[in-house]
């Protein structure tokens, strides 16, 4: 008997019987280029064309228009590469290429110029969404409002939230937002081939992922995934700009379009030309011009499969997603690399569009398929010392819930600062801060006695929510973890670099920083108790204790690790007959005066 897997929706998406027809689910790839919808029925993904039988929308909005024909009038496009991010995330090239209104953009919001008003990378990316919801309405003849949508496996929080945000403002429901890398293995049904491990090489218009899957009877399992969400083909474009500026004096932005159609002539033809500036350009030497980019991606690619610790002889097929990927250089790079020619039977383009439609109807009438994406940069809270306490770490499988449990540092204390961070550092300072909230109302105890249990949710879209319970009083506190912009391109990627580079460092800083914490907690307790309790000591142990206390607070000064927790561990051990002395007389206060049935 042929097993198969019990098939698990989401609350408020699981379909009654009666309710199957008509409850209908479009895949949407909203990418920085280029925008598809499609739509699966028996297993059967389709590309849903326009009026126009067109099967790709251009990622351009203009004064009244949309796609193509947004080309004559003032328009703006690539806004996806500023989705969820602030005005300082903004390089000087892009602010020469891309319509930016820097008036109006803040360290909360990118907005563009569009005649003669500001529209933010949201509302413009709703837009889009909402031509394909019209677009596929008009094709089935009924309404639809409900959707998945791809992103960038790299994609931060605030780029997720931003995205669910943009589709809500067109009306429609996101089923889920699934990573481009999943959709693509989706759409080759890689399910249905042996067992094993796949590389998803996703190279589109703005952003580039590398995805490594484990693929066992139906369970798709994102094993590692890495990226750059400012590397794309836009970036090819502004470098084969710059070289036709060499022969024309026209400016940078101008010239990007004919950049384009350079990239996309010699994917086919050995050399391509521009009769206006009298500029032509080979294969050989687009391929050296470009070689640094393609350069960068198979760097990323190699570091993913270190960290998941696979080797390359391991992978049984590498998949080829994005338009980027046409170039001959690139496939040439990653045969070399996998010793495999790359999978490219389905187009680049449109592989994504066709996944996120199998996904959609996976989640409206049920699939034998499961789908375990990663979160993609560890979450933790700071701690004392500014130290970072990693609660989730990166590549984790999502949807996950994890909870640890922290105690206050003070006597006394009655409120905790909860303190949100992303990243693979060990100080706060090497890591990118998302929320803060305050847990207040805990019971004043002794250092160390509460119990506060913290808890990180990240739900299937990658968006993340944090709560804190005090265990005595069951006070709590949560907050939905949505910054206003999130994590910089640059800094996604320097993130995981850094703490590879410094990751020795970083943990001594950490274990001496932790060493002194023990230390100064050590210390206050002792003096705390000598100021309460000091009559239950003999002379000559008072005068033990307080120069053995002496002792350390002077090696605080100094950063030796081994030389402070030895001295801690001498305090402790000198003070354990003091500290049995203060718990009998505390036992014998309590009890003082009551009956045996009282007890």
């Amino acid at each position: 008997m042929k097993s198969k897997l019990l098939q698990i929706c989401e609350p408020g998406q699981t379909p009654l019987p009666h309710e199957q027809e008509d409850n209908i689910a479009i895949g949407i790839d909203l990418g920085t280029t280029n925008s598809l919808v499609a739509l699966s029925i028996g297993g059967r993904p389709v590309i849903i064309p326009d009026a126009e039988n067109n099967h790709m929308t251009p990622s351009i909005v203009g004064t009244d228009k949309i796609g193509d024909a947004a080309l004559d009038q003032q328009n703006i496009r690539s806004f996806k590469k500023f989705m969820g991010k602030g005005i300082e995330h903004v390089s000087p090239e892009d602010k020469n290429i891309f319509n930016i209104d820097l008036a109006q953009s803040s360290e909360n919001s990118i907005y563009f110029s569009l005649d003669d008003k500001a529209i933010s990378p949201i509302e413009a990316s709703s837009l889009i969404l909402k031509s394909l919801k019209s677009q596929a309405e008009e094709f089935l003849g009924k309404s639809i409002n409900k959707a998945v949508i791809t992103v960038p496996a790299y994609f931060d929080d605030a780029a997720r939230s931003a995205t669910k945000s943009a589709a809500e403002i067109a009306g429609l429901q996101v089923l889920r937002l699934i990573n481009e890398p999943t959709a693509a293995a989706l759409a080759y049904g890689l399910d249905q081939n042996p067992e094993g491990l796949y590389a998803i090489y996703d190279f589109g218009g703005g952003t580039f992922d590398i995805s490594v899957l484990k693929l066992s009877k139906g369970v798709f399992q994102v094993l590692a995934t890495g990226g750059d969400t400012n590397l794309g083909g836009d970036d090819i474009d502004l470098l084969i700009a710059k070289d036709i500026q060499r022969s024309t004096s026209s400016n940078i932005k101008d010239l990007m379009p004919y950049a384009n159609q350079i990239k996309e002539d010699l994917t086919s033809s050995q050399c391509a030309e521009i009769k206006e500036f009298g500029y032509t350009l080979n294969r050989e030497s687009f391929n050296q011009i470009i070689k640094p980019i393609v350069d960068k991606t198979l760097k990323i690619t190699r570091n993913v499969l270190l960290q998941a610790d696979i080797e390359i002889a391991d992978i049984a097929e590498v998949v080829l997603v994005g338009g980027s990927t046409r170039s001959p250089i690139i496939k040439e790079q990653l045969a070399k690399l996998f010793g495999k020619h790359p999978l490219d039977t389905i187009n680049p383009d449109t592989i994504v569009a066709l996944g996120a439609a199998l996904q959609a109807q996976a989640l409206t009438t049920g699939s034998d398929n499961m789908l375990l994406d990663v979160t993609p940069l560890s979450l933790g809270i700071e701690t004392m010392g500014e130290l970072t306490e990693k609660i989730i770490y990166r590549n984790t499988p999502i949807p996950v819930s994890k909870s640890q449990e922290f105690t206050t540092f003070k006597d006394g204390q009655t409120a905790m600062m909860i303190h949100v961070v992303q990243g693979e550092g060990e100080t706060i300072t090497n890591c990118k801060s998302l929320a803060k909230f305050e847990l207040r109302g805990i019971p004043p105890m002794l250092a160390g006695t509460a119990r506060i249990n913290v808890t990180f949710t990240i739900d299937a879209d990658g968006l993340l929510t944090v709560s804190a319970k005090e265990n005595i009083t069951g006070i709590s506190q949560s907050i939905e973890v949505k910054p206003s912009y999130g994590l910089s391109p640059v800094e996604l990627i320097n993130l995981i670099e850094q703490s590879q580079i410094n990751a020795g460092a970083e943990l001594e800083t950490r274990l001496l920083t932790e060493a002194k914490i023990e230390a100064e907690r050590m210390i206050t307790a002792v003096n705390s108790a000598i100021e309460k309790d000091s009559d239950l000591l003999l002379s000559e142990e008072l005068i033990e204790i307080k120069q053995k206390v002496t002792s350390l607070e002077e090696l605080l000064a100094f950063n030796s690790k081994d030389t402070i927790l030895s001295a801690t561990k001498g305090l402790d051990k000198a003070t354990q007959s003091f500290a049995e002395r203060r718990m009998n007389t505390a036992i014998q206060g309590a009890l003082s005066g009551k009956k045996v049935n009282e007890i």
